[in-house]
């Protein structure tokens, strides 16, 4: 398989470009920029791979499919032209601005059979996958409260709006687990943190999402923690899970390292980073599951060439996205937001 990239910023260069290169029977044919910089960058860090001014000119270089890694303001207009011309298209989150915009780009979509994909890289996290693992053992029984955070303490990234604020860009991750664990919501809650006067970007975020199956989810997020909260922790009858600090696969792609480069070493979780199982005095290790971000890939490449499902649905991106609509309603008005309709994945009819 053929896949093309565009975009050579943070995103693409870290979180894409290693994966596609690592990936068994997939060609990574270039990258769609016009800065020297990047292209430079580029030429060292993958030589195989060709620059490009254009997307017209990546897709005439023959692609199977394209992945869009754009700030968010200029993003769906190269997804829909991804779409218009035929090609396979995955795009980085947060998908769109609003609900409106992304329910333009799924219609397209469907309306030009089209293979649309949304980039969810961390249902392959360790935390999430071990989370997954141990709800479907049932160890946890009936879950109550599902609690996620990531929080950082980050200064610089105070205001920055690349991507739509903390809300739209960390928010999407957080609302599609809650979605993938717990299905769908029917209340939303939520409050925003600007540190600034004037700031038009949040840089903190709370949700707390009601879903059918009775779960509440509270989602936390901010880049000015200096204490940050359990990455997880997950309340049930019979036990509760908790674990500290992040995945480990941004820290390695970040420091220029890849599944290629790293083998089995990519993803695994060393014990100290493993998370806990408690139960009134009971108390033990909970080996982490290992992290997988190619896994996307994988899928892509399969879907692509098999016809099974696409790794993530973009209506399950629609569904995220109508979340946070309805988060960033309820902070303005601060008040609960009432859905006419449960929101969730894979809800067709939405």
């Amino acid at each position: 398989m053929r896949i093309g990239l565009v975009g050579y910023g943070k995103g693409g260069r870290f979180f894409h470009a290693p994966l596609i290169s690592s990936l068994p029977g997939a060609t990574f044919v270039g990258v769609v920029t016009r800065s020297a910089e990047r292209r430079r960058q580029l030429a060292t860090e993958h030589p195989g791979a060709k620059a490009f001014d254009t997307l017209e000119q990546l897709v005439a270089a023959g692609v199977d499919s394209v992945v869009v890694s754009t700030p968010l303001d200029g993003r769906p207009a190269v997804v829909m032209e991804a779409i218009e011309r035929g090609v396979a298209v995955v795009s980085d989150k947060p998908f769109a601005a609003d609900a409106l915009q992304a329910q333009a780009l799924v219609v397209a979509a469907e309306r030009n059979n089209v293979p649309l994909s949304v980039y969810q890289n961390r249902r392959w996290d360790s935390d999430f996958l071990t989370v997954r693992k141990l709800l479907d053992s049932g160890v946890l029984g009936q879950i109550s409260r599902f609690e996620s955070s990531v929080e950082r303490y980050s200064p610089a990234s105070v205001g920055k709006g690349s991507g739509g604020g903390f809300l739209r860009d960390l928010g999407s991750h957080l609302v599609d687990q809650a979605l993938q664990l717990f299905g769908p919501v029917v209340r939303v809650y939520g409050e925003l943190d600007y540190r600034e006067p004037g700031q038009v970007f949040d840089n903190g975020l709370f949700m707390s999402l009601v879903h059918v199956s009775g779960v509440v989810s509270h989602l936390s997020g901010s880049c000015v923690q200096n204490a940050p909260r359990p990455r997880f922790r997950v309340s049930g009858s019979e036990g509760c899970y908790t674990v500290e600090g992040l995945d480990g696969q941004e820290a390695l792609a970040l420091a220029g390292l890849s599944p290629a480069t790293e083998g089995e070493r990519w993803g695994a979780e060393e014990h100290r980073r493993w998370g806990w199982f408690e139960h009134g005095t009971e108390r033990e290790r909970v080996a982490s599951e290992r992290g997988c971000w190619i896994e996307f890939y994988r899928r892509l490449q399969s879907a692509l060439q098999g016809g099974g499902p696409l790794p993530v649905e973009a209506r399950d991106a629609l569904a995220t996205t109508r979340i946070l609509d309805a988060a960033r309603q309820s902070a303005e008005q601060g008040q609960v937001v009432v859905l006419s309709a449960p929101v969730g994945h894979g809800m067709k009819n939405e």
